[in-house]
């Protein structure tokens, strides 16, 4: 019993020292307080005082305040400073926008000049097509539906039209370009199919170049000329066709049968004459060298001999001539039919 008396002392002793230190500290920060609010609710004044002889401003605060508007013009500073920041990116922002701005419109007018000079360009497409259309018989709004017949006149890409809010011109035309273009495949298909039924009967006149790879010039035409030989005027019954040397490649015009070859040393020199289908001749010469022999089949494009000085001449070229029945006509009129 003495021992648990003892303990039971002790420990009341301990709380109640305990109770002291705590009421201590609680009492200390009481008088803290108590004199932060003194010192902080003392009055203070301030004096405004102009360099001039104005009338001096007193205003009388307390610490409290002056505290308080510190901190809440610290908050504004700080609260500025961020969005200060954010405005000069947003500045920055707005200057590049704008340069994009300026090229993007600097790239719509370009836009605009190339869309212009393609509706320049379809409109004489039109004009060609419908003047071909025309030479070969074919209606083109026979071939053409309703539909698009009412878009197909390249005439409607040139009107000032109403067009929706915010929809550009431009737009409209290229949509209406796009609709003829359509249309137009038709009758362009039409034409194709029309030349290549009469590829044989190309193959069959006199419509190439007769000299390979289509090099050299016309250097005396068809007709009535002075004859170089004699100074007097004569019928010139083809055309000379010259690329300044000798040994250059000829062809067939046609498709053909070799009809006879020669030596004429007053007038042709080395010739050959291809008798072709609906009673056409050609007929070469001044050649360096032949080729062929007589009744030889050779088709359009083959080389039938080489350019030369050969014969009746005043220099390296071909003597070419086209003869239909007893006629002869200007071979000009032949060449690239193609």
């Amino acid at each position: 019993m003495g021992h648990t008396r003892r303990y039971k002392k002790q420990n009341n002793t301990i709380f109640s020292r305990s109770a002291k230190g705590v009421g201590s500290i609680f009492a200390s920060m009481g008088r803290g307080i108590a004199r932060l609010f003194k010192s902080g609710n003392q009055k203070l004044t301030i004096m405004v005082v102009p360099h001039t002889y104005g009338k001096v401003f007193n205003i009388r605060t307390n610490a409290f305040a002056i505290i308080i508007g510190i901190v809440v013009i610290a908050g504004v500073v700080l609260t500025f400073v961020p969005f200060s920041k954010k405005n000069t990116g947003s500045g920055v922002e707005l200057s590049r926008l704008h340069e994009e701005n300026k090229e993007a419109l600097a790239s719509l007018d370009e836009l605009r000049d190339e869309n212009n000079a393609l509706l320049q360009v379809a409109k004489r497409f039109q004009s060609s097509l419908n003047q071909t259309l025309s030479l070969l018989g074919i209606n083109q709004n026979e071939n053409i539906s309703k539909s698009t017949t009412s878009n197909s006149d390249l005439a409607s890409l040139f009107e000032t039209q109403d067009l929706a809010s915010g929809a550009l011109k431009e737009t409209a035309d290229i949509n209406q370009l796009m609709t003829y273009l359509e249309s137009s495949v038709q009758p362009v298909e039409q034409i194709g199919k029309m030349l290549e039924s009469q590829k044989e009967l190309f193959n069959d006149i006199p419509s190439i170049w007769p000299i390979k790879n289509g090099i050299g010039h016309v250097s005396f035409p068809f007709g009535q000329n002075i004859n170089p030989m004699t100074g007097l005027w004569y019928i010139h019954k083809g055309i000379d066709l010259s690329t300044y040397r000798s040994g250059d490649g000829i062809v067939a015009t046609a498709n053909g049968q070799v009809a006879a070859t020669g030596y004429d040393a007053k007038g042709y020199g080395n010739y050959v004459i291809i008798k072709h289908n609906h009673g056409i001749y050609t007929r070469y010469a001044h050649m360096s060298t032949i080729r062929v022999q007589k009744g030889d089949q050779v088709s359009q494009g083959d080389v039938i001999g080489t350019i030369g000085n050969t014969g009746n001449s005043t220099g390296p070229h071909l003597h070419y001539e086209v003869h239909i029945g007893s006629d002869v006509v200007d071979p000009a009129k032949y060449i690239n039919i193609k």
